[in-house]
């Protein structure tokens, strides 16, 4: 599915039905509007929806169809499903692709389509019906004026968080991605925000999803829910990590569900999906910003030793390898900034062992940013424009907090360093003369202590390294060791 985004005309690319569950008809463009009796240019221009082409005719027509399949279906058995004939399919998907106009949906929210479809949603026994009717909606929220109208309907919004507790993968997507795009637009995002507060279930109907799902797409856009939901609101990241819950609380065990959740969809996007990885990575990390968050993480029975080794096999296996090209950062900050983030919290609570390669790919991580800026510093000469263009680089502010975030960490790594492991990273590799001296360049002069309990060890493990630390950077020799 696609991820929608606001642009700033309030305008974003909805979400097309041909491009969900197999079997649908694959819809390249929007589709163009059915016949009409009337060919005259003046009945078509009356018939036209807005600046549009499409046909309020048609679309009054299938709307009320919808209306009659549902109304019909309610005379079946109850236990009984029901499945969409091709033409009811493909009718239902035009409208789904036609709301990505923007004429369109104001017109459906005009002609009181929400409340229509909000009625269909609630009576439907066809997984695909459910799918669609909440596509509609997610392409109609794409728009400011009828995201507002939707979000203050609350009935519509109860049954939408209620959805997320659905069993069919398509319409959990299709809802995620209604309440990402709702969430989106500021002025309705405190109304969301507030109502998700009021309904505990939603913190377990996403946990359920993220530790059981193995649905890429709908694990890429969970994933983007709970992050927005942490990112916006702290109060329901406390609440949702909570150790308080009572032994009647049917939510007492949600703290050690959100991290464990967490964790197993991580796990399950690794090798899948780096860009979804990222803001599981993301959440892990803002849990360690809040107590409640960081006794989710480290308590008694917590998993948050599973979350360190998980996330060291990511930064040590999966990103920043010896033989990649330095601008690799570029590509892997994202991944790599709150990774080293949640590391360097969980090192500070736990106190793990600190592994030659996690060292090792600290010093990478500087030594690669150093070559990245000789890199750029020798090739400004060409032109003014590669100059300009280069600075925009240096001055990227999602690298420099990752450097800042691997300086951090580093120094009180090194602080805690001793001759064994770093006798290791030098017979390993982890440590050369180029390595070191550009891991320094980044600490020096913020973690100079640092610094010198390096050079200290040094001048027991590799003497002439360390005279060579102590001549280009002027480390006194009085150093502790």
């Amino acid at each position: 599915m696609e991820n929608n985004e606001r642009s700033q005309e309030e305008e974003v690319d909805g979400d097309s039905c041909g491009s969900s569950t197999a079997g649908s008809p694959e819809m390249d463009r929007n589709p163009s509007p059915p016949p009409e009796e009337d060919d005259t240019e003046v009945g078509e221009e009356a018939d036209a929806i807005g600046e549009t082409v499409y046909s309020k005719h048609w679309l009054f027509s299938t709307l009320t169809r919808l209306i009659q399949m549902v109304t019909d279906q309610e005379g079946g058995p109850s236990d009984s499903s029901m499945e969409l004939t091709d033409d009811q399919e493909e009718d239902l998907c035009k409208v789904w692709d036609m709301a990505m106009d923007k004429d369109v949906a104001v017109f459906l929210q005009e002609f009181k389509a929400p409340d229509i479809l909000l009625g269909v949603i609630a009576k439907s026994r066809s997984p695909r019906l459910t799918e669609i009717c909440v596509g509609i909606l997610g392409n109609m929220a794409c728009f400011h004026d009828t995201c507002v109208s939707l979000s203050q309907n609350s009935d519509l919004c109860a049954v939408l968080l209620l959805l997320l507790g659905d069993n069919d993968p398509p319409t959990l997507l299709e809802t995620c991605r209604l309440l990402l795009t709702c969430m989106s637009h500021p002025d309705v995002a405190p109304l969301w925000l507030e109502r998700i507060r009021q309904q505990p279930a939603v913190c377990g109907s996403l946990c359920f999803i993220m530790s059981s799902s193995t649905n890429v797409d709908l694990l890429a856009k969970v994933g983007e829910l709970v992050d927005k939901l942490f990112d916006e609101d702290e109060e329901t990241m406390k609440s949702w990590v909570s150790t308080q819950a009572g032994d009647s609380d049917p939510n007492k065990d949600t703290q050690q569900d959100v991290v464990s959740s967490l964790l197993e969809a991580a796990t399950q996007l690794r090798s899948e999906s780096p860009e979804a990885l990222e803001v599981y990575l993301h959440s892990l990390q803002l849990l360690t910003t809040v107590e409640e968050g960081m006794q989710a993480l480290v308590s008694d029975g917590a998993c948050g030793c599973a979350v360190w080794t998980f996330v060291c096999k990511i930064v040590c296996e999966d990103l920043c390898q010896v033989d990649d090209p330095p601008l690799i950062l570029q590509e892997q900050k994202a991944l790599l900034a709150p990774a080293l983030a949640l590391l360097s919290s969980l090192h500070s609570s736990l106190q793990t062992d600190i592994s030659s390669e996690l060292l090792g790919s600290l010093i990478r991580i500087l030594h690669f940013n150093t070559e990245c800026l000789q890199s750029r510093t020798a090739g400004n000469s060409e032109s003014k424009d590669i100059h300009k263009e280069e600075e925009k680089h240096v001055e990227d502010e999602q690298l420099k907090v990752l450097v800042e975030t691997t300086a951090e960490f580093l120094s009180g790594v090194l602080m805690e360093l001793n001759k064994d492991l770093l006798s290791s990273i030098v017979k390993e590799g982890h440590l050369t003369e180029t390595s070191c001296v550009s891991a320094i360049a980044t600490l020096v002069p913020q973690h100079i202590t640092a610094v010198q309990h390096l050079v200290g060890l040094l001048s027991e493990v590799e003497p002439k390294l360390a005279d060579i630390i102590k001549k280009d950077f002027s480390i006194s020799s009085n150093v502790s060791s």
